[in-house]
């Protein structure tokens, strides 16, 4: 069977997390949960469904945050994709070409994320704001679920404020594990989009994503997506976001809502 390697993105989290919760004068924990469902053919006639479930603690000020990851997973499909956490992104597996039309569920612990980000250089201060993030992706999840190798990924954000919108670009580099049967590239990544803030509680934004191709037989990675962030509460958040995908090597549609808080 020809398989293709496709990753589980937090956006869900991702969203709630940069866009709507506020700086921190000093340390303080944060935690969320979110729901992310997408649904994908990624070139083939078949479609994969997935479900994720991502929790996250994470701890930190302003200038710099730890955060950890731990999504649970579900993938209803013929068995042509597996999955893997980071960013949905297909690639082909090298070997056999054999299809079949059976479809399977199959549930279990996904692969645990470790970030960490800096702020080098403040936006309020210098009209422009600089953040590095390093990510692993622990290979955690079961070989049905994920690849069961580690990735590792290493992100610069710059940003700027202009009133109440805030245009933003960043720019990534991934190294893939890979084995002798599924061989991968290391890849490059961004993103290019802007946030508007309606008020103290409300903001939306617009984003553009793009990856590498992570092998020879795969494909890009092209995404567009909506997202909003609301705060109902003191220290309480709710982000929702759409999203949809213009290559084989993303999802066709996704969606997610998230809740998340400080304390």
């Amino acid at each position: 069977m020809e398989h293709k390697l496709i990753q589980i993105t937090q956006a869900a989290l991702c969203v709630a997390a940069v866009a709507a919760l506020p700086a921190w004068a000093d340390e303080a924990w944060s935690a969320g949960a979110g729901v992310e469902y997408s649904s994908g053919k990624y070139g083939s006639t078949s479609t994969t469904e997935a479900l994720s479930v991502p929790v996250y603690l994470q701890y930190g000020s302003e200038l710099w945050s730890i955060r950890l990851t731990v999504p649970y997973l579900q993938v209803t499909g013929d068995g042509s994709v597996i999955v893997s956490g980071g960013g949905m992104q297909g690639n082909r597996r090298s070997g056999s070409t054999t299809t079949t039309t059976k479809r399977t569920t199959e549930s279990g612990l996904g692969d645990i994320l470790l970030s960490a980000k800096r702020n080098l250089v403040s936006a309020l201060d210098a009209g422009v704001g600089v953040d590095i993030t390093g990510r692993v992706k622990f290979g955690t999840a079961s070989k049905t679920m994920g690849s069961g190798l580690n990735d590792y990924a290493v992100q610069v954000a710059t940003y700027t404020l202009m009133g109440r919108f805030s245009p933003g670009i960043m720019v990534g580099y991934e190294v893939l594990g890979d084995t002798t049967a599924q061989p991968l590239n290391d890849v490059y990544y961004g993103t290019l989009g802007g946030r508007y803030r309606f008020s103290d509680d409300t903001s939306a934004g617009v984003e553009y994503y793009y990856g590498q191709r992570a092998s020879d037989a795969g494909a890009d990675k092209r995404e567009f997506s909506l997202y909003g962030n609301y705060r109902y509460a003191p220290y309480r958040f709710i982000g929702l976001y759409l999203m949809k995908g213009y290559s084989d090597g993303s999802p066709d549609e996704g969606a997610g809502v998230s809740l998340s808080a400080e304390f």
